[in-house]
């Protein structure tokens, strides 16, 4: 199915640091993998996670309709502030396990998405419905089969609605198989929001890739037509690799630096 993307002015994507954004579509304001806390350590499995930077103040937040969470399993994904958000929000849309697992706390808030399953939202500025697709994510080099039991599922999104620009949500995907998938069905788009960062760890998968790396991310940008692509999950913690110059740098390689858009701060 081809996308429905509209050539209209680009909407603002606010940035607050790690993989947090909010941006409003069809009146409804949509926010990524919330993560709110201040710098400090997190043990995970065979290690720690370590937040270097506080992200921009939740007070500026303002209204939140649905999060979009590519994940639940990871604190630079979903943090202990994050989880606390989600209990004043009326939707999250998550990964069928992160859908089960939160449902203790939030109930019917909380829905999980399947490859290519999608969920109809009333849109708030009166023009119809907007509709958010999950699409697959590998968190990880390889086939989903071999990296799901390491690193977790994780759901990427797409939304589209009459007469709005198609927007695609990377979540902490690795697989540009996977984003040439979501092309083929949805592509162009509009708007690209890709988590990036090129964050290895030695204990995992021999150090390689377990989301974008910088030219990864704009290499996706192409294979989707993306008119602006906005990246995020790059700064504010110590497994990042590569950041805000990197990705100036390969997209300028790859002649898209005018389609990189790195956000409005918050």
């Amino acid at each position: 199915m081809a996308g429905v993307s509209t050539p209209t002015e680009q909407f603002p994507v606010r940035v607050f640091g790690g993989p947090t954004a909010l941006f409003e579509y069809g009146g409804l304001r949509f926010l990524t993998d919330p993560t709110f806390d201040a710098p400090r350590e997190y043990v995970v499995p065979g290690g720690r996670l370590t937040k270097t930077a506080p992200s921009a103040a939740q007070a500026g937040l303002g209204r939140v309709d649905v999060v979009l969470l590519s994940h639940d399993e990871h604190p630079d994904n979903l943090d202990d502030s994050g989880r606390e958000l989600l209990a004043a929000v009326p939707l999250t849309l998550t990964t069928p396990g992160g859908g089960r697992r939160l449902a203790d706390r939030l109930g019917e808030r909380v829905r999980g998405l399947a490859d290519w399953e999608a969920v109809e939202l009333d849109r708030r500025d009166g023009g119809g419905t907007v509709t958010v697709t999950g699409v697959p994510a590998v968190h990880g080099p390889g086939a989903r089969e071999d990296v799901e039991p390491i690193t977790g599922q994780v759901v990427g999104f797409v939304l589209t609605g009459r007469g709005l620009p198609t927007v695609y949500v990377s979540g902490d995907n690795a697989s540009l198989d996977a984003v040439a998938r979501i092309a083929e069905r949805f592509g162009p788009v509009d708007t690209a929001i890709l988590f990036a960062g090129a964050p290895r760890f030695s204990v995992l998968f021999d150090g390689a890739l377990i989301v974008l790396d910088s030219a990864q991310a704009a290499e996706a940008a192409k294979i989707l037509g993306a008119r602006r692509a906005v990246p995020v999950h790059y700064d504010g913690w110590a497994h990042f690799t590569e950041g805000r110059d990197e990705l100036a740098a390969a997209f300028a390689a790859a002649g898209l630096a005018g389609r990189l858009d790195l956000g409005e701060p918050a």
